[in-house]
């Protein structure tokens, strides 16, 4: 999947999947993830946010289902 980056403390780059509703988030420390489910308007809101990592941790980390790809 294709990632953007994005300026953020937590979150090195973002991707999204309007096929399958993947959201895919690389984090800063090299671990990528994968979020199922995901509306195309949240990552959308995720890449307009002012803070990346607080709209991350309020509307996606506890609200989708995921899978760790790599640490």
């Amino acid at each position: 999947m294709n990632r953007i980056l994005v300026s953020s403390s937590q979150i090195l780059s973002a991707g999204y999947d309007a096929l399958t509703s993947i959201l895919e988030i690389e984090f800063q420390n090299g671990e990528i993830y994968q979020y199922y489910d995901v509306p195309p308007h949240v990552y959308e809101s995720l890449l307009n946010a002012p803070s990346k990592s607080t709209y991350f941790d309020q509307r996606i980390k506890s609200d989708y289902r995921f899978e760790k790809l790599f640490t």
